[in-house]
This record gives C-alpha cells, sequence and structure tokens, in this order.
C-alpha cells in the first residue's frame, strides 16, 4: 500500500487540530460512504461532518462530497451535488431506494436524519422530510438498508445510540483515576428504528417485532442472509452490552435471538463494546463469520457462524485474542490485498480519550492499524515490513472502506481520523491478479441486490462475499464483490444467491477484468 492522498487530492480536506475531546458526542464519528453519485461507474466519496466541537460548533469539516475523476483523482464537488451537511453527522448507508438506477445517501445524524436522492441530471435532492425519514431527534449512529419484509424494495433499520444533549451536557465520570467525559454508561439508552419502504422511496415507521427490545447503545448495523434462506437476518453491535440478532420468523416478524444464537455475548458471558463490524467466510463454509472491534483493555472478536443461525466465539483460537488488548478498534473489514484468494484482516484504531489522559495511563491516543493473513485456522500479524509503513502509522482513526477505486483489480483504502483528515492507500500489491464483480437486476426496487452473496468457484477453494449497504464503522462499502485469483488463469465462474434465494451461475470469468453480472442473463 501507498499513501497517495495528497495527489488524490483528499490530503487537503480541512481538518481540526487534535485537542482533548469534552463530549462523548466529539468522539464518536468519522464515516465515509462510498457512491457513484454521478453515474459514471466510479466510485465516488462523501465524507459526513466530522471533528465539531461541543463548546464550538463551527470546528466541523462540514460534510464533503468528492467526485472521482478517474485515476485516483478525487475534486470537491460538495457545493455542485446538493451534499452540504454540517450538523453533527456519523454513520451512511447506501441503496436505490426508489428503483430509478441511481444511488441513494442516508446520512445518520444527531437530530433528524437525511435521505438524499440522486437525480438524473446530476446532483442529489434533500428527500429527508418528504420520504419519513427525518421524524427522529435521536442520536443515531449507523443504519442499513435490506429488504427486510421481502417485498422487493429497500427497508432501512437504523441502529440509535444515546439521550444526548450538547447544551447539557452529562457529568463528568472517573475511568482509572482520571475525570473523563461522561457516557454512555449511565446514560439512557435510544431505541432504534425500522423502516418500511412504501415502494416508491416513501418511507413508514414499522415495529415488525423489532420494537419489542429494550433500547441499548446501537453503534453499528449489518443486514444480511446469514443462513441462506432468502431472508435478511439484522446483527447490530452495541456499545456497553449484548449484541442485538434479530431473525425473521414465517410470519414476516422479526425476533431477537442474539442470546440463544450465541452472539450477544464474548466467550466469557459478556457483553461488549462493539464498534466495527465485518463479514467475511473464514472457514470457507459458504457462511458469513462476524468479526468484532472492541474497547482498549477488551478483545475484538471473531463469532463463527456454525449454521442455522447459531454461533461460536472463536477468537482465541484463531490467534485474535490479546494481540488487540492494548488497542481500541474502529473499523474493520476483511478484504484480499494480495489478491492471492485468501482474505486478510484489518483493524484500524484509536482512543476517545485525549492525549492528556493517555499519556497519564501510559498509552497514546494514536494508534496504529492491525493487519493479519489467514494460514489455515489461524490468523497472524502482519509487520510494517512486508506491508509497508501505512500499518505502522498512528492516528485516531474511525472509518474506512475498500474498493477497487482505480479499477485495477485490486483493493484500495480509505480511511479516516477523527480530527476529519483521510488518508487514501492505493494498492500496488498485485494489478491484474482480481475479478470484480457487481451485480444489476433490471426493473428492481433493489437494482444492486443488496443482499445477495457471490460465490467465485474454480480455484482450489470457494470463495464467499456479501452485498450489504454498511459495515466497517458507520461507513458504506462499495456494493461490489471483489476476489483474488492468484496464479490461477481461470476461467472462472461466479454463482450468485440473489435476495430472493434463488441461484445463477456466470461462466467464462477471467483475472485482471471486471464483470457486470445481469438477473436473468447467467446459467
Amino acid at each position: 500500500m501507498t499513501e497517495v492522498s495528497y495527489p488524490a487530492g483528499l490530503g487537503q480536506l480541512p481538518s481540526h487540530s487534535n485537542r482533548d475531546p469534552a463530549a462523548l458526542i466529539e468522539v464518536k464519528g468519522g464515516g465515509l460512504a462510498l457512491i457513484d453519485g454521478d453515474g459514471d461507474g466510479d466510485l465516488d466519496l462523501f465524507l459526513p461532518a466530522c471533528g465539531g466541537s461541543v463548546t464550538d460548533p463551527d470546528m466541523s469539516s462540514g460534510g464533503r462530497y468528492m467526485e472521482n475523476l478517474g485515476r485516483l483523482k478525487f475534486r470537491d464537488a460538495t457545493k455542485a451535488s446538493g451534499l452540504s451537511f454540517s450538523r453533527w453527522s456519523f454513520g451512511t448507508a447506501v441503496g436505490d431506494v426508489n428503483g430509478d438506477g441511481l444511488d441513494d445517501l442516508f446520512v445518520c445524524a444527531h437530530g433528524p436524519n437525511s435521505l438524499f436522492l440522486q437525480q438524473a441530471g446530476g446532483g442529489f435532492h434533500d428527500a429527508s422530510a418528504s420520504s419519513g425519514l427525518a421524524q427522529t431527534s435521536a442520536w443515531s449512529a449507523a443504519a442499513s438498508f435490506g429488504d427486510l419484509d421481502g417485498d422487493g424494495d429497500l427497508d432501512l433499520y437504523i441502529a440509535n445510540y444515546v439521550q444526548f444533549d450538547p447544551e447539557s451536557l452529562p457529568k463528568p465520570m472517573m475511568f482509572r483515576g482520571a475525570e473523563v467525559f461522561g457516557g454512555p454508561l449511565g446514560l439512557s439508552a435510544e431505541p432504534d428504528e425500522v423502516y418500511l419502504n412504501e415502494g416508491d422511496g416513501s418511507f413508514v415507521p414499522a415495529s415488525l417485532g423489532f420494537a419489542a427490545v429494550k433500547a441499548a447503545y446501537g453503534l453499528g448495523v449489518v443486514s444480511a442472509d446469514f443462513d441462506g434462506d432468502g431472508t435478511l437476518e439484522v446483527f447490530v453491535g452495541n456499545d456497553s452490552g449484548p449484541n442485538f440478532f434479530f431473525q425473521r420468523g414465517a410470519d414476516g416478524s422479526f425476533s431477537e435471538n442474539g442470546l440463544t444464537s450465541g452472539i450477544a455475548f464474548d466467550e466469557n458471558g459478556l457483553g461488549q463494546a462493539t464498534m466495527g463490524i465485518a463479514l467475511g467466510d473464514v472457514n470457507r463454509d459458504g457462511r458469513p463469520d462476524v468479526f468484532t472491534t472492541n474497547f482498549m483493555g477488551d478483545r475484538n472478536t471473531l463469532h463463527l457462524n456454525l449454521g442455522d443461525l447459531f454461533f461460536d466465539d472463536a477468537t482465541r483460537r484463531w490467534g485474535l485474542g490479546q494481540i488487540s488488548v492494548p488497542y481500541l478498534g474502529w473499523a474493520t473489514t476483511f478484504l484480499d490485498m494480495d489478491c492471492d484468494g485468501t482474505q486478510e484482516l484489518l483493524v484500524f484504531n484509536g482512543h476517545v480519550y485525549g492525549e492528556t489522559i493517555c499519556r497519564q495511563q501510559g498509552w497514546s491516543q494514536r494508534q496504529p492499524a492491525l493487519l493479519f493473513r489467514q494460514v489455515e485456522n489461524r490468523f497472524e500479524p502482519i509487520h510494517a515490513a512486508e506491508a509497508g509503513d501505512w500499518v505502522q502509522q498512528q492516528g485516531i482513526e474511525r472509518g474506512a472502506v475498500c474498493a477497487d477505486l482505480d479499477r485495477d483489480g485490486d483493493l484500495d483504502l480509505v480511511v479516516r481520523d477523527l480530527t476529519g483528515s483521510v488518508r487514501l492507500l492505493r494498492n500496488d500489491a498485485a494489478p491484474g491478479r482480481g475479478i470484480l464483480l457487481s451485480l444489476q437486476q433490471p426493473g428492481s426496487m433493489n437494482r444492486r441486490a443488496i443482499g445477495s452473496r457471490v460465490a467465485l468457484l474454480g480455484g482450489p477453494r470457494p470463495q464467499y462475499r456479501w452485498i450489504t449497504s454498511s459495515g466497517t464503522y458507520q461507513s458504506a462499502n462499495a456494493q461490489e464483490a471483489q476476489f483474488g485469483t492468484g496464479s490461477h488463469k481461470g476461467p472462472f465462474q461466479a454463482e450468485v444467491t440473489w435476495p430472493d434465494g434463488s441461484s445463477e451461475r456466470f461462466p467464462a470469468l477471467m483475472p485482471g477484468m471486471n464483470f457486470v453480472l445481469v438477473r436473468g442473463s447467467g446459467e
């Protein structure tokens, strides 16, 4: 990986100088979204407002829309896009909510959330009020689009955090003998929200059984088909408590089964401070396993999907236990960086407390990333001597996305610091050894087939990816599936399990090429 932030036009983005945070709301932001915002096929970048202060709200860098010009060059097109956004904002989700073939953008905020509909002539229209999605005054942290009711369009799950008034801050609390800002413990949790799509991009609040659970400190959410039955489940990562896992019953309603599924707690039966969420198939059984990042002093957690919606905490067995304890994890993702056919695991870190307190404890607010390679049924760390200096570069990282931004077959990275600064890491590892697949469902309200599973067949072992609208930490990754092919020349074939559970195969796929798999054109 080579950092190319400044040549790409991202290194010059405004950021604030770091200072000790005064409130909980100042340390939770920093998401980002990949979206084709101009219909040219390139992935543009949206950055929610980040870096604000309760004492100086104007310190925020403001929301930014960075247009991809190709060849890893971006320009600030915020004003022309209609995506100016200056309020406290956090997570993002991307999906075509009105079926017009254009990607739309949902932004989580403190206060009313925002839905921006992409216009055919260019730019975005703020449809927050008309869509019915600006009803809440909650602090919304993350969101996920998916067809929750099985009618073919994209519904929305919003993970809300805590009841918080920036004008009336909670009392400070003590942490290891030091006074720090208050929360989340001691604050009232905000209940999550579910909205059903009416089929035209307007939404109505719904229960579907979700409202039956007690409110928790939601920070992340991913919707995916965890058991391959053609219906979505919803995993919610909660801070300082058990995670939620919702599964759909025969009557269409959802029940929360995190405890019985084995994914609510870690192996010790303890709730964690789940921040980042990554899906990947580490044991190659075709089912999505779940990796989550947690607070310093605790372990990040790998839950293996055992089938039938049961999970097992395999963190220590897979070599991922103690190594994460000194770090506070945020964005995380599985990605095949070297295109050898096996995904690596990446975690970005950074503390919530300021440098003054961290130094008193012998820590640093700025922390390096953690990168692992999978060797059979274990993960082993990859150090800077092999991966490059970017791994050991310390930051107060939060959100991250990965995608083939220069269309050379491998995955590049964009990571965002709490201060608002952005790093673009270009992958120089293995051009020409990857296959990039995107899905299309013509005439569908779910054009990009969110909720699908994509398998690449023809190599030594099948590889699997899941198409989701959100993940890592408060971020929206590209709705594409990238596969490394290693030394194998092909041809390969893809098997797509569409959101309704039906399958289709697409043959004659060759490395070094990008393919659009159109539903109904396969075998």
